[in-house]
């Protein structure tokens, strides 16, 4: 997380709000053999109390989970570059925006018989983002196949015990400074995130 207050206006529920709708982050642990991460699609209980993961058998922070650990998730949002000829001042550096709200909390194991409820609101909050897209379930699958592919997979909840974010998006410049950057970003970023992110800026 950036030291800077200044990028830390966002309160508890926002930052919580937007975890919950990218639902993707970096999980890390500090095991006995040293730190630990993941890549893993989560869910968020409504009142923010609880995250939901799955994760394979075979990763090795479902390895070393033997007992609760203390774990944090990195939620990464849209990032880009800012040039400091996009701010047409004088006497400005290179920096690079980002938004990135951490999760940290203590990671236990759930009971195997949580994992098939845990897939299914999974798989529909992500499927209910492809509308009009037919959703797709679980009792698609050929039950045999599916409690395969579940023998091979484990549930995981982590109480959330503390929420921060960062979203640097030049609020330590003048608004038309800030404003003429985003426009830059419009003009010179490459796809969706970085439009994205110029949408953030002009909004700070």
């Amino acid at each position: 997380m950036h030291p800077n207050p200044i990028f830390h206006t966002q309160d508890g529920q926002r930052n919580l709000a937007y975890a919950s709708e990218r639902a993707f982050g970096i999980l890390a642990v500090n095991a006995e053999a040293g730190p630990l991460m993941a890549h893993i699609p989560f869910l968020i209980d409504e009142d923010g109390a609880y995250l939901h993961l799955h994760l394979v058998r075979s990763n090795p922070i479902a390895r070393a989970l033997k007992t609760p650990l203390t774990a944090r998730i990195a939620v990464n949002g849209p990032d880009g570059y800012i040039s400091p000829d996009w701010y047409e001042v004088s006497d400005q550096v290179p920096t690079w925006n980002y938004v990135a709200v951490h999760l940290t909390g203590m990671l236990e194991l759930r009971p195997q018989d949580e994992l098939r409820d845990l897939l299914d609101r999974q798989s529909k909050h992500f499927e209910d983002q492809l509308q009009p897209k037919t959703p797709w379930k679980t009792d698609k699958m050929t039950p045999d196949v599916l409690e395969k592919m579940m023998r091979q997979i484990v549930p995981y909840r982590m109480k959330i015990e503390g929420v921060d974010g960062t979203w640097k998006l030049n609020q330590n410049k003048p608004d038309k400074v800030r404003l003429r950057a985003a426009d830059y970003v419009d003009a010179y970023g490459m796809g969706a995130e970085t439009r994205l992110l110029a949408a953030l800026m002009r909004g700070a």
